[in-house]
């Protein structure tokens, strides 16, 4: 380590303070404009000319725009044709329709898993709302639960959709993590798969029968009818809560009786199928093979989500009776639902460059193989530490993939186990100054406290168990 490197390493630092400062602070910078100056800011300290700071800005973020942007987008307007057709509802129903009272959390997380393939966190849980308020009645009526039945079935929601929205692409970090470190599209989402799985069990249904006859939640019954569309006077008369109207899935029925099932699901899994064939594609067809070249093509992220919007436009969109004009509306405001994360990611891929063109990114990777870090634990911590300061998983998800981007390999699966650490880190220690808190305590009236014992502990956990998970693979491959 030069004194050089030490000076890159110094700056770094106090590049990672000024971020966290200005997003925090009375001035409540917007992240993508504390990225902004943050990088242009770190480029000057290191000795960049005026005309590489703006070649650089304008490469990162052009960059990973590009890469990740559009596909973002596709992902956007592939959630909100869901969610307005009324096809998450509809899966979610029919996965939990004839589950007993111990089931109900596991089915609860095999609703949110599908459905959190291409929804954001906040997106996923609006969806499951109705879905959760109804059963929930129906199991306090029935008197089959001890404590909070709220929690019993948040739990395991909020662990499956945090868990896919931070660790299995084709969720914005994770894309971020797979094009920044070079690692390859379907491994990730395989491996992010593997890691999921174990981790949901643990934060979700387990945690959660554990800590639900702990917490009294109960939330507002205005809010209650406005999702399930029963009356406020109805929600409190117990005795009609088992009876046919609050059954799982009734809450949507009126938007779900049109959407048939296999449609749904064919909608949801598309785009991952087609990045999955890519990498079979790729393991088992010889490089000339015409096969390959078409599953290659179709397998591009943003091909997949291009087709997978497609084809939900057709199928769930047109085909759900909706004006073509009604339609057009809901996909412009699903686009003006992202701008902020787009602009974010913008900024993060503009960091990213700097980290890389100032050679801050090589005076890391000398001081941690220095100081032998593991490298899926420094990403993890790196990650963990921006998203807690800064309120945003994606400035933690963006800033370590720039920081540890040098130090990975060509690629492989330790490149894509990185990008599940880095995803994980991310999720961890989720608290007052990220939306999702807010979301979550304002949905299920939960006070400051009981929201910190559900939401934070989850979400902590799955972080946790995600890095675990990875360090385990990373010791056999």
């Amino acid at each position: 380590m030069t004194g050089h490197a030490w000076l890159l390493l110094a700056t770094l630092a106090a590049a990672i303070g000024v971020l966290v400062l200005l997003i925090n602070s009375r001035l409540k910078f917007h992240p993508f404009v504390a990225l902004m100056v943050v990088s242009i800011g770190v480029a000057l300290v290191a000795g960049l000319s005026t005309e590489q700071i703006a070649d650089s800005v304008e490469k990162g973020a052009g960059d990973i725009l590009g890469n990740v942007g559009i596909t973002l987008a596709f992902g956007a307007m592939l959630g909100r044709l869901l969610a307005d057709s009324g096809a998450t509802e509809r899966i979610a129903a029919v996965i939990v329709d004839r589950a007993g009272t111990r089931s109900l959390p596991w089915y609860m997380a095999g609703a949110a898993f599908v459905i959190g393939i291409p929804m954001f966190f906040e997106v996923g849980l609006i969806v499951l709302l109705p879905l959760i308020f109804s059963v929930a009645r129906r199991l306090q009526a029935d008197g089959r639960i001890k404590g909070s039945a709220h929690v019993y079935l948040a739990a395991p929601t909020i662990a499956a959709l945090c868990t896919l929205h931070g660790m299995v692409p084709p969720h914005p970090g994770p894309l971020i993590g797979v094009q920044g470190l070079h690692a390859d599209l379907g491994t990730t989402i395989l491996v992010g798969l593997i890691c999921a799985v174990p981790t949901i069990v643990v934060s979700g249904p387990l945690y959660g029968r554990w800590i639900a006859p702990r917490l009294a939640v109960h939330p507002d019954r205005e809010l209650v009818a406005q999702f399930t569309g029963r009356a406020p006077a109805e929600d409190a008369d117990t005795s009609s809560a088992a009876d046919g109207a609050a059954r799982p899935g009734a809450a949507g029925a009126g938007r779900t009786g049109g959407v048939a099932l296999g449609w749904a699901l064919a909608s949801v899994l598309v785009p991952v199928v087609l990045m999955l064939l890519r990498t079979v594609a790729e393991l088992a067809l010889a490089g000339s093979s015409p096969v390959r070249h078409v599953l290659t093509f179709t397998g591009e992220p943003v091909i997949a989500m291009f087709a997978g919007f497609l084809f939900a436009l057709f199928a769930l969109g047109y085909r759900s009776g909706h004006a073509p004009e009604k339609v057009r509306e809901s996909l412009t405001g699903a686009i003006k639902s992202v701008a902020g994360i787009l602009l974010i990611i913008a900024g993060g891929g503009a960091f990213n460059q700097v980290l890389e063109d100032t050679g801050i990114g090589k005076a890391v990777e000398s001081a941690a193989t220095g100081a032998h870090l593991n490298l899926l634990l420094l990403g993890w911590l790196i990650a963990l530490v921006l998203s807690f300061s800064t309120g945003s998983a994606t400035v933690g998800i963006v800033a370590a993939t720039g920081i540890l981007a040098p130090m990975a390999g060509d690629g492989g699966v330790q490149n894509s186990l990185l990008v599940v650490a880095i995803g994980a880190g991310s999720i961890g220690l989720n608290y007052v100054n990220h939306a999702g808190f807010w979301l979550v305590k304002e949905s299920f009236g939960m006070t400051l406290g009981q929201a910190t014992k559900s939401h934070t502990a989850i979400q902590t956990l799955v972080s946790v168990c995600g890095l675990l998970m990875a360090l385990l693979i990373s010791a056999f491959v």
